[in-house]
């Protein structure tokens, strides 16, 4: 399974998740008397829009190159992240409002079987975030990135309100709101990790250099094609899950023009087999010597 495929299918397991998370979290909420749970409900849903976002971004991804995009249609990820992130601080924004609403307005403690019901959810999306990052690595995916950290701020809101429904349970009338203010803490976290999910994809819009270790990778393995004597110059830039590189190699500089273009070709081909998700490198031959 290639790493588009690999990543259509890790979402298409985030929005099913979410979904039924979705529902679970506003019947609790609404039965058991939590807006925390509530709150927790308007995020996992907005998580369900994104994750058709991420979606619909690897689909179009997959294309191939064309006339008008000769470099693929990869780019289209980190701008999908940037949709992601809106519907993030969207949801936290309306969490904020909605908290600060309820705890200027008086209303019931929450049940405290809504703690359960808490419980399995914090779990559950600690273990579908683990496993959407886990593959998000492994196919070096912005946008499924942030999908993870989508569930983790879901699992965060899910601590904040069992901690506020459990003061609110505990210490009783007095503390109805505690669930509310635990609500109003779990935005300022969604914001905060909004943050730290646009930053990498706004350095790979710009062509940021991010890719030390395989630029290092790159000019190990070059030496290792016959009659690549060194390497100079190595850029990498990132579209979608994808690497494009631009490679200056040293050679003989005693050779022919032909014995150098069938070294580069060497190398190129070489590279392509030996390192995953190379979409695309680019050879520029330099002489050791000058006459």
């Amino acid at each position: 399974m290639n790493v588009e495929d690999t990543a259509i299918k890790t979402t298409y397991f985030s929005i099913i998740g979410n979904l039924c998370l979705a529902i679970i979290k506003g019947l609790a909420g609404f039965f058991g008397n939590s807006y925390a749970l509530i709150a927790d409900a308007i995020e996992s849903t907005t998580d369900v829009f994104s994750s058709l976002l991420v979606l619909v971004g690897f689909k179009y991804a997959k294309r191939p190159a064309d006339k008008n995009h000769p470099y693929g249609h990869g780019k289209i990820e980190p701008l999908i992240t940037f949709l992601v992130v809106a519907f993030l601080v969207t949801s936290a924004t309306i969490i904020a409002y909605e908290s600060i609403q309820n705890i200027q307005t008086p209303h019931k403690t929450p049940k405290s079987w809504t703690l359960i019901v808490l419980g399995i959810i914090i779990i559950w999306k600690e273990i579908l975030y683990r496993i959407v990052l886990k593959k998000s690595k492994q196919i070096h995916s912005t946008s499924l990135k942030a999908d993870a950290w989508h569930h983790r701020s879901d699992a965060i809101t899910s601590v904040m309100a069992f901690i506020g429904i459990s003061i609110a349970v505990i210490c009783g009338k007095g503390y109805e709101t505690a669930d509310d203010w635990a609500a109003l803490l779990a935005s300022g976290f969604i914001l905060y990790n909004s943050y730290l999910i646009l930053r990498p994809a706004l350095g790979e819009v710009m062509d940021e250099q991010l890719y030390d270790d395989l630029i290092d990778e790159v000019r190990k393995k070059s030496v290792q094609v016959d009659g690549v004597l060194d390497t100079e110059k190595c850029f990498i830039r990132k579209a979608g899950m994808k690497f494009h590189i631009d490679l200056h190699a040293i050679v003989d500089g005693k050779i022919t023009v032909k014995e150098g273009h069938d070294i580069s070709h060497k190398l190129k081909d070489y590279l392509m087999a030996e390192i995953p998700n190379l979409e695309y490198v680019l050879i520029h031959i330099e002489p050791d010597t000058y006459e």
